[in-house]
This record gives structure tokens, sequence and C-alpha cells, in this order.
């Protein structure tokens, strides 16, 4: 038992020898491998500014360039890695790395499919130019100003603040409406007034007061004025004029202006509005029978 204990430890012995040995050795490739990969940190976060200093006056939208640099710089770290293992004499290991990693990098793929098609919609939302920063859009139901486009969702800030997170993948495949792809907006109005009214008089009417109301409807733009049916209270109508703006919030002003300024005229003129009635229609012996 003694014989076992002391051949087991000189055999101990022996290896940490060699190891340190091999450290001493080789400690200067570690001292290189060290510096090296200090210096392609380094190199990275630099390449990555000035990557943004080059990409800063181009048209390419802020997820895009953020994407680009960090693609960059990932780059930078992964050659620094490459020669760090180099240095090390560690090929058969590199060669070990690259086949594990496409092994995994399959296994990746197929457990994160939703998670790669939302990141390659937002390079590609990032890439057109049809949605960018400051757009006022409506998609999936939901309606708001772009505040962000990144490698999972677009998040846009509704008109009272709330800030709502699309996925790209949901932006790309459906239909996208953007209120910001003009300088203008048009404002549809719809009204009605009482069978006894003047239709030629309340369209004029209609049309001077929206022009007085809205400075910035261009002469080209003119105010369009169509009665649309005969209801069951009212002659229904509708206006549609331009403002120049695109944002949400600017059409409901518009329209609540015009709304105000329209109902002033008509009382002004002796014009109604009316509210949906029903007449009861009684026999003339309905009393009698009771």
């Amino acid at each position: 038992m003694d014989f076992n204990i002391d051949e087991a430890w000189a055999d101990m012995m022996n290896r940490l020898t060699s190891w340190l040995d091999s450290l001493i050795v080789n400690l200067p490739n570690f001292i290189l491998a060290l510096v090296v990969f200090t210096m392609v940190i380094v190199l990275s976060k630099y390449v990555s500014k000035l990557t943004w200093k080059l990409l800063e006056k181009s048209s390419l939208q802020r997820s895009m360039k953020s994407l680009i640099a960090k693609l960059l710089s990932i780059l930078v770290i992964l050659t620094g890695l490459f020669l760090v293992l180099g240095i090390l004499d560690l090929s058969k290991t590199l060669n070990t790395i690259l086949a594990g990693a496409g092994v995994a990098g399959l296994a990746v793929g197929l457990a994160l499919q939703g998670a790669l098609a939302n990141t390659f919609s937002g390079i590609v939302l990032s890439y057109i130019k049809h949605i960018k920063f400051g757009d006022w859009i409506e998609s999936n139901g939901y309606e708001g100003e772009v505040i962000d486009i990144d490698l999972r969702a677009v998040t846009i800030k509704q008109s009272d603040n709330n800030l709502i997170y699309i996925p790209n993948k949901l932006v790309l495949e459906n239909p996208l409406r953007n209120f910001s792809t003009t300088a203008q907006s048009r404002v549809i109005l719809k009204c009605g007034v009482g069978y006894s009214s003047d239709l030629e008089f309340v369209r004029d009417l209609v049309c001077k007061t929206i022009k007085s109301h809205f400075e910035n409807i261009e002469n080209t733009k003119e105010v369009i004025f169509l009665y649309t049916e005969f209801g069951d209270s009212s002659i229904n109508f509708e206006t549609r004029f331009w403002i120049k703006s695109t944002s949400a919030i600017e059409l409901l002003k518009a329209k609540t202006t015009a709304m105000i300024a329209i109902k002033k005229a008509f009382d002004q003129n002796g014009i109604n509005i009316p509210f949906p009635i029903r007449t009861l229609d009684f026999p003339k012996d309905f009393m009698k029978s009771s």
C-alpha cells in the first residue's frame, strides 16, 4: 500500500514538473496571445466607432448602421481569436471548434426560427426606405410614430404616448400604411343636413367655411364636396380637403376645427343637422279600441 502511494506521488510530481516545464517554455506564447487578444478588443471598439462615423452621413437608418458596426466588430474579434489559437499552436482545437460550431449552429437555428425570422426582417426593414424613424404608420391594427427599429421589433409611439412593439416579421409580412410618404394628408369629414335644406347653398357654405379656416389649403387642391345618400333622417354629404401635415394628431385637430366651423356656420344660417328620429303612425281608431 505504501509502495502504491509513493509511486502515485512520484507520478503526480513528474506530471506537475512536466506541465511546469511546458508552461515555462510556452510562456512567451501565452504572453503574446494575451497581448494580441487585448489589442484585438481595442481594435474592435475602434472599428465600431469608425464605422459609425463613416456611415453617419449615409442615408441608412440608425438600426442598419448599428448592425453593420456590430458585425464588423465581431468579425475583428473572431479574426483575433483565430490568431490567438494559432499562436498557442491549437490548430487541432480550432478545427474541433469549427466542426462543433457547425452542428451547434444548426441546432440553434432550428430552435430559434422565430427569432431569426425577426432578425432578418429587421435587417430588411432597416434597409428599405418605405419606413424610417419619425414616420407615422399603421400596421397590424396599431397606429403611431416610428421611434425605433431594431433586430427584434419596430417600436411605435401612439397618440396617447403609449409604446407598441410589433415583431419585425409581422410588419414585413402584413400591409403597412405610411402616412408620412407625402407632404400632405387628406381630411375626410362626413355630415348630414335636413331634407328642407337648400343643397346648393349648403355645398357653397361648407366649401367657403373650410377654405376660410385653413390657410394652408393650396389653390390646386380645392375642397371636394359630395352628397352621398338620402339617409333615414338627413341628406348625407362628405367633404374632403388637404392639409400640410402627415401626423395623425394634426389630422384629428384639423377635423375638429372643421366640425366646429361648419356647425357654427350652419347655426348662423338656420341649417339643421338632424339626429335620427322615428315616427310612430297610429291607426285612427287606436284610442277607441283601447
